[in-house]
């Protein structure tokens, strides 16, 4: 009997990859999809097998690397979030076109709702405008025998497929069995076929004709036929789902007494959708309620007819995750249900606003660059920093590595004015690798004349410390070459690049000032703050500081300058005016806020 073990989602995706052959596997971090890649590294450990696993500068280069490891007839896997799938959309769409060898799967992890994310896009959109198979999983165990079949998919008609789960997959936990793993005995080999593999326009052509017979040969395939849940159901009014979404209305229709009533079918590929399956609908339902996260895509491919209810008729919220409580006020009224309904809370929960964590370096940049330009416009991206809007040093975010383009465009906007203020842009060292060097380029090139403040950390801190190119470690902790920041923004072209520690605060005070009136007066300049995540337990000791351990003295006012300007949360108060104290659990032990009291009344402890 197999052994069954509660696993997180992406541990069981991981598992799925393992168990059915996957031997090469890239990633860029990002929430929700961040622990695939690690769980795989474990499990292939753990079973003894040969796996190249590797964190990429950034999506579109892992895209690449695991999709031409396919085209040598191996199994592989790339997997990211979905807006990093907007980064490796290039690659995408051409690989759609030339198709695979072995089994490629693109793990896509959507965040409806959005939790962590800038946006709650629908990665199987992208799938269809690739065109490409995409597969839905509605729970841990399912995701993971999805593996299985994306890969049949994959090498029967020699295309990506795309496999989406979404965070209450990626982050839930289920008992999920363990299979054998399929034996590995697949011997690499790439077979030159320059009409296909560097295809002019003229070919591309019929590669596109080729992809369209593809995606009608897959739209009749079998296995991936839609699901009926209840066969025991009676009734002609019919609610089809993909998903979560089909695991909560599963459990919805029983509680609501609708189980043996209302016909309840999941759509395991909800692109391309099988034609027969749309024929039955239209031929045994005289309603249909479609559930699904988040645009319209079954929808869409069942076609705008009057029966059909859901997202485009108003059915279905057009914005936000589908809770429970959301499914069962759209089962209860598609069903004539009089039932009083549990409406999900709105607004934010009582208690502190999210900020840095105490001692975070960041915080002591964004104090100092306050310090240096207190009128200046503040470009930022994304990652743990953009918590620096709390302290008023964000003002604009938008992708990653757009700060750097942000400042460009403030620049060129407002260069004109004599008095325009200084302009400062932040952004970590992961991220400056995965998108902000292409834009510092452009930046020297045009002379912008900003401050970038490169965060640099030591790791990817926001997706949960993955190694960046400079920490010289990969994925296992095996060691690579790191990479030089200082010399890679030199070799951008940026003659101002200096370094310096974020704690000494009148130090870094300094060099900031000093970078900004270079860039007023010659171009670009970069400032590098250094100083490791405190929560990185990977940075060797003698990186971490000598704690510090600080009090406030009876010279404090309780003007809470501090706690407005600084925010750290182990400075506490009892109230507006009353004295501000520390937090001796919550204190990492820094000293940074003996530099933040106007009236210096936080004191090194003697």
């Amino acid at each position: 009997m197999n052994k069954r073990y509660l696993m997180l989602g992406n541990q069981a995706i991981a598992r799925g990859l393992i168990e059915n052959g996957c031997t090469l596997a890239t990633s860029y971090p990002g929430t929700p999809a961040s622990e695939i890649l690690p769980e795989l590294v474990k499990w292939g450990q753990n079973d003894g097998i040969r796996i190249h696993a590797q964190w990429a500068v950034n999506e579109k280069v892992a895209f690449e690397i695991a999709y031409t490891a396919s085209l040598t007839g191996l199994r592989t896997m790339v997997s990211m979030k979905q807006v990093g799938l907007n980064v490796a959309s290039d690659p995408l769409m051409s690989a759609a076109y030339m198709g695979t060898i072995g089994g490629f799967l693109v793990i896509s992890a959507d965040d409806p709702g959005p939790h962590s994310s800038q946006t709650e896009q629908d990665s199987r959109m992208m799938a269809m405008m690739a065109r490409i198979p995409v597969l839905d999983p509605d729970s841990p165990e399912q995701a993971k025998d999805m593996i299985a079949l994306g890969y049949a998919v994959s090498e029967a008609f020699q295309i990506p497929v795309m496999l989406r789960p979404t965070t209450r997959v990626c982050h839930a936990r289920q008992d999920v069995t363990l299979d054998p793993v399929l034996p590995q005995n697949r011997n690499p080999a790439f077979q030159k076929d320059p009409p296909r593999w560097a295809a002019t326009p003229k070919f591309r052509l019929q590669l596109h004709h080729l992809l369209e017979k593809k995606l009608d040969d897959i739209s009749r395939y079998a296995p991936t036929t839609p699901v009926r849940c209840n066969p025991e159901a009676t009734g002609d009014r019919a609610v089809v789902a993909s998903g979560v979404a089909a695991a909560h209305t599963r459990e919805i229709l029983k509680d609501l007494g609708l189980w043996d009533q209302m016909p309840l079918y999941q759509v395991l590929q909800p692109y391309p959708l099988h034609p027969s399956f749309i024929e039955h609908l239209e031929q045994n339902c005289s309603e249909i309620l479609v559930i699904e996260e988040t645009a319209a895509i079954i929808e869409m491919q069942i076609g705008n007819r009057r029966n059909v209810r859901g997202r485009i008729h108003g059915q279905t919220p057009a914005a936000g995750e589908l809770l429970p409580e959301v499914i069962e006020k759209m089962i209860s009224e598609f069903g004539g249900i009089s039932r009083a309904v549990s409406t999900p809370p709105t607004g934010a929960a009582p208690g502190r606003r999210p900020t840095l964590c105490a001692g975070c370096p960041h915080r002591a940049s964004f104090f100092a660059i306050k310090k240096a330009a207190p009128r200046g416009i503040y470009t930022s991206d994304i990652g743990c920093y953009t918590l620096g809007m709390n302290l008023g040093a964000v003002d604009t975010f938008i992708c990653m590595g757009a700060a750097i383009s942000q400042a460009e465009g403030f620049y060129q906007a407002l260069k004109h004015d004599a008095k325009h203020p200084d302009i400062i842009a932040t952004l970590g060292d992961s991220t400056f690798f995965h998108a902000g060097i292409p834009a510092l380029i452009d930046a020297v090139v045009q002379n912008v004349r900003f401050v970038l403040v490169i965060l640099d950390n030591r790791t990817t801190a926001m997706t949960g410390n993955q190694p960046p190119p400079s920490s010289g470690r990969g994925i296992a902790g095996e060691s690579t070459i790191a990479v030089d920041i200082e010399g890679l923004v030199r070799g951008c072209g940026v003659k101002f690049c200096q370094t310096g520690d974020p704690y000494d605060v009148p130090t870094f005070i300094s060099l900031i000032k000093t970078a900004i009136k270079f860039s007023r007066e010659t171009g670009p300049a970069v400032v590098i703050s250094r100083r490791p995540c405190l929560l990185d337990r990977t940075q060797p000791p003698e990186t971490r500081p000598p704690v510090i351990r600080v009090h406030v003295t009876e010279d404090c006012d309780g003007c809470h300058y501090c706690i407005q300007h600084f925010e750290c949360p182990a400075l506490l108060t009892d109230g507006d005016n009353a004295p501000v104290r520390i937090d001796p659990a919550g204190c990492s032990g820094c000293g940074v806020c003996i530099h933040v009291c106007p009236r210096k009344a936080i004191s090194v402890d003697m």
